[in-house]
């Protein structure tokens, strides 16, 4: 399955797993690695010497390229950086952030960087920085994400009318149907994020793998937009949200009612009930936990006999 994003990134299938915090350690990145994807580890829930010991681990664990998501909005960017520099992380994907920041920097040290964007303004800022490759990623997605609300399956014809650099898809694709959709209307390639938090290696709780099983169409919601927009489950603290979004609150409200380490508190620890729990609205379509290696041969599985169903008619 050649194309632009395999030799690239010089993998096997054009699929990458998403660097989600909480959930995208050195277990699942060398898994997904291992079976032919690109697997990224997440740095935004990782201290500086935490993202060291996870990159070393996943050496030893693939030999296979993997990369680490960057968000730039994080503390510690500058040693995050440097760590990865002195590790030679061959790939980079940046997200929440001016790409412009530190693409020449890493593109220096011969790694490839790409840029996660939520419109095609975006898009073409981060391939005037210099990008390899550009992550278009629509409102469906889990987590953070842009606040136009513009969905996946518009977005990507949108991007791939201007862009030139290779477009990966992401947001609300979790099998090789969604797969095979994104690359039909111009992707080159896919990011998975929430099927591979429900994977045996995501380093996520059990519970909140459970969880996530257990949603159905509608148990999630963008909110936090005046913040960072955050997909989230409804629980506990989102209910909290709700009744305080209708007091009309201040940012600094917001802030304060969100406090610190509640992502990992809901996603990490375990607290269905007062942590945030990030995830995207395919969850409705996610109905088991499995290792990695067979959600990604699945996928592709289901992708190739599609698309020779489609080649035929």
């Amino acid at each position: 399955m050649e194309n632009r994003i395999t030799k690239l990134f010089n993998i096997k299938y054009p699929l990458i797993q998403a660097g989600m915090i909480w959930n995208s350690g050195w277990r699942l990145a060398s898994a997904v690695s291992n079976a032919g994807g690109l697997g990224l580890l997440g740095a935004g829930s990782m201290y500086p010497d935490v993202l060291r010991e996870h990159i070393v681990k996943c050496k030893k664990a693939t030999s296979k390229p993997f990369g680490v998501n960057v968000p730039m909005l994080y503390p510690n960017i500058e040693e995050i950086i440097n760590i990865i520099i002195e590790e030679k992380v061959p790939i980079v994907i940046t997200s929440a952030g001016n790409p412009k920041t530190h693409t020449a920097r890493l593109k220096e040290h011969g790694i490839t960087v790409v840029h996660v964007v939520s419109s095609v303004k975006f898009a073409l800022k981060a391939q005037a920085a210099g990008v390899d490759a550009v992550v278009a990623e629509g409102f469906e997605a889990g987590g953070h994400n842009g606040r136009e609300e513009t969905t996946t399956f518009t977005l990507i014809p949108m991007v791939k009318e201007q862009l030139e650099v290779p477009l990966i898809a992401a947001g609300g694709i979790a099998n090789g149907k969604g797969m095979l959709a994104a690359m039909i209307l111009g992707a080159d390639g896919v990011q998975i994020g929430s099927r591979f938090v429900a994977s045996e290696e995501s380093s996520s709780h059990h519970a909140f793998k459970q969880l996530v099983v257990d949603a159905k169409e509608g148990d999630t919601l963008l909110t936090l937009k005046e913040l960072a927009p955050v997909r989230m489950l409804k629980n506990k603290f989102f209910n909290e949200l709700m009744e305080l979004y209708a007091t009309n609150p201040s940012k600094e409200q917001l802030i304060e009612l969100l406090g610190r380490a509640r992502a990992k508190r809901g996603m990490f620890e375990g607290d269905l009930e007062d942590g945030e729990l990030e995830i995207g609205q395919i969850a409705g379509l996610i109905h088991d936990i499995k290792p990695a290696a067979h959600i990604v041969n699945e996928i592709i599985e289901e992708f190739n006999n599609l698309k020779t169903t489609v080649i035929s008619l």
